[in-house]
This record gives structure tokens, C-alpha cells and sequence, in this order.
């Protein structure tokens, strides 16, 4: 990257205004006007120069706002063609194109299932087709709250109902025995390979009718974190995980509880460090908070904040969603609790009211935790 003494002393000046209030749209212009376009792995670059020449890791965290903005200037140019290879639309058909080359392998095999050969072909197969449940993740998380905040929450009701149904069939097709097993393998790809219809010739285009090229390039941040199935990552998936990752309001605030006190930066650490996954519903029954640490149960994308809880959930948990947020509203309940067998493990799921001392109800609060080795404990370990 040439030219960076005089790069970091623009940024070096920039910083010293931000430090002073310099609005991050102000300071995002400035930059763009002195240094001009850069990728984001320059900006990388020029902020590990600063650190190597002793600026204050703290003074540099200020920077990280400004190189999101910066990010999504430049994100936002190619989300306008839905053809460009980065655009999530592209990415969904191009994992599209190898689900449906997998489907067809498979479909091909089945026929040799009725002679007794094959089978276990065609499971390895499906255990590898077991992956577009992340296809249908990063739908469910990413790209129905935009569409939702864009008013069109048809996907949510409908689309994430078909998705079970398939997560349902995969798990009937693979604990089938072998008589069973090619009806309900045969079962499977149609409905896999009728999810790749519905997306391409329903979703995608009123998808790309509803949404601006900011909404795509909040997705594409976002479907960092969720992960790609059958491709290679698009270039910027890296960046943009970075920059999820180390932007944030982490100013020197300090936040003051009755017990004692942290800083935002602290109480985050803190919070990311539980062995469980939090997330925080308000009165109002809207998505505020969830904690982000390092092995997560479920999938959380920042785009469910402000989402309604009972569009994070499909159909057929809503009802018993809704039952608990009545009991929490009225008082009649406190908590509530569910046990789950996941991929192998065993997932433990609480809800707890929030309430104020004199009882008015704020919110809820979720905690989930893989307790499988938990289980496994006997006898004792002292400290």
C-alpha cells in the first residue's frame, strides 16, 4: 500500500477530530476527500501501521466505525447488479446450482435401491445434502428481517415452515431402514429440489424488488457470520466478519449496576464469555440483545435486533412462544424450560421473566446451553 506516511497522517489527524466529536459521517467524508477509495484490507493494513508506530489500540477502536461505513460505501456500489458474484442473491444461486447437482446424483441412484445396491451412495449423499440447512439458516436469520422490516413477512410464515419440513425429512430418511429408505430418500430431493424453485422463482425476484442495495450489503455483512455452503466464500467475507467483530460502541463509558460497575467493553467480554447464549426480548416483545460467543447453539444475526420475537421462531413453535409470553405478561408464570436432542448433543432451554422490584414486567430473557458433558459429571473436582 504506497504512500503511507502521509496516509497515516491523515488518519492520524482524523483520529485526533474524532477523539474531539467529529460526527463518523463527517469523518467518513473527510477520509474519502484526503485518502479517497481503499480497500478494506488496506484500512487493515494502515491500522496495524498505526498500532506498529505506538498509537493507543483504544484511539484506533474509534477508527472502526469509520471503516464500516466505509466498507459498506464501497459494499453498496456492487449490491446494485444483482449479477455480481458477491450480490447474496448470486450467492444463494450458486449454492443453489451444487445443491441441485447433489440432488440429481443422488435421484440417479435410486433407482439401483430396488436391487438391494447403492444405498449407502445415496446416504452419504444426503448426509452432505444435510449442509443446506445452513442455506435455510441464513435465510431464516438474515434475509427474512430484512424483508420483514421491508413489510413483506410472507418467507417467515410460509417459506420457514417448508424449511422444517425438510429438516424433518432428512431426519426420517436417515434413520430409515433399508425398505423404508428409498421412499423416503426419493421424498427428501423433491422437496430440496422444490425449495430451489420456490427461492429462485418466488423469493429471489420479490426479494430484490423490495430490498435497496443497503439492505443487500447489510446481508452480505451479515451472511459473514452465518457461513456459505458448497462455495467459496466471496471476496470480502473476511472483512466484513472483522468489522462485525470489532465494531461497536465501546466508548469509556462505564456502566453502574447496584453490585458494582464495568465498562461497556468489560460487561461485553463478560457477557461473551458465559458458557451459554443469551438473548434479551423487551416488553414489547422485540429482539434488544443477544450474547456472541465463540460456540454458539443456535445461529443469531445482528439483523434480528428490533425483530419481533415471534418472527424469529417458525410457525409451529409460535403458539407455545406465544402461551409463554402470555404467562410471563399476566404473571402467572416465571419461567420455563425445554430439553432437546441436537445433532448429538443435548440442548437445554430456559426463558426467564424480567421483571422490575415493584413486578412490572420488562422483557424476557433466553438461555440456552449445550449441557451434554455437563451430564457426563460424577464424583467431584476441587479447587
Amino acid at each position: 500500500m504506497g504512500g503511507y506516511p502521509d496516509r497515516k497522517k491523515i488518519l492520524k489527524a482524523i483520529l485526533a477530530e474524532l477523539h474531539a466529536g467529529l460526527p463518523l459521517e463527517e469523518a467518513k467524508t473527510k477520509f474519502l476527500a484526503e485518502i479517497g477509495s481503499v480497500t478494506a484490507k488496506e484500512i487493515f493494513e494502515l491500522e496495524q501501521s498505526l498500532l506498529d508506530d505506538g498509537v493507543p489500540a483504544e484511539e484506533i477502536k474509534k477508527f472502526c466505525n469509520v471503516h464500516a461505513l466505509l466498507f459498506d460505501s464501497s459494499l453498496e456500489g456492487s449490491m446494485a447488479d444483482p449479477a455480481d458474484p458477491r450480490h447474496p442473491v448470486a450467492l444463494f444461486k450458486a449454492e443453489n446450482a451444487e445443491i441441485k447437482r447433489r440432488v440429481e446424483n443422488a435421484r440417479a441412484l435410486l433407482p439401483a435401491l430396488k436391487d438391494g445396491k447403492g444405498a449407502d451412495w445415496v446416504r452419504n449423499i444426503i448426509e452432505e445434502l444435510r449442509a443446506v440447512i445452513t442455506h435455510y439458516e441464513r435465510k431464516e436469520q438474515v434475509l427474512f428481517p430484512y424483508l420483514e422490516k421491508a413489510g413483506f413477512y410472507g418467507p417467515s410464515k410460509v417459506m420457514w415452515g417448508k424449511h422444517d419440513e425438510v429438516r424433518g425429512l432428512f431426519k426420517t430418511a436417515l434413520a430409515a431402514d433399508s425398505a423404508g429408505f428409498p421412499a423416503a430418500a426419493a421424498a427428501l430431493l423433491d422437496e430440496v429440489e422444490g425449495m430451489i424453485f420456490k427461492e429462485e422463482s418466488i423469493l429471489f425476484p420479490t426479494a430484490l424488488e423490495k430490498l435497496k442495495p443497503a439492505d443487500w450489503a447489510g446481508i452480505f455483512r451479515e451472511s459473514a457470520q452465518a457461513g456459505y455452503i458448497f462455495i467459496d466464500p466471496p471476496e470480502g467475507a473476511d472483512e466484513a466478519l472483522d468489522i462485525a467483530q470489532n465494531t461497536g460502541s465501546l466508548s469509556g463509558a462505564t456502566v453502574t449496576l447496584p453490585s458494582g460497575n464495568f465498562s461497556l467493553a468489560d460487561l461485553t467480554a463478560l457477557l461473551n464469555a458465559l458458557p451459554v447464549d443469551l438473548t434479551f426480548v423487551d416488553a414489547d416483545d422485540t429482539v434488544r440483545y443477544f450474547s456472541e460467543g465463540k460456540d454458539r447453539v443456535f445461529l443469531r444475526a445482528r439483523s434480528i435486533i428490533g425483530r419481533k420475537v415471534l418472527n424469529c421462531h417458525p410457525p409451529q413453535s409460535l403458539a407455545a412462544v406465544e402461551k409463554i409470553l402470555k404467562g410471563f405478561k399476566d404473571g402467572s408464570k416465571s419461567s420455563e424450560e425445554f430439553w432437546i436432542n441436537m445433532k448429538g448433543r443435548v440442548i437445554h432451554i430456559r426463558y426467564f421473566a424480567l421483571r422490575d422490584p415493584g413486578g412490572k414486567y420488562l422483557g424476557s430473557l433466553e438461555v440456552t446451553q449445550d449441557i451434554t458433558d455437563i451430564q457426563k459429571i460424577t464424583g467431584e473436582k476441587r479447587l
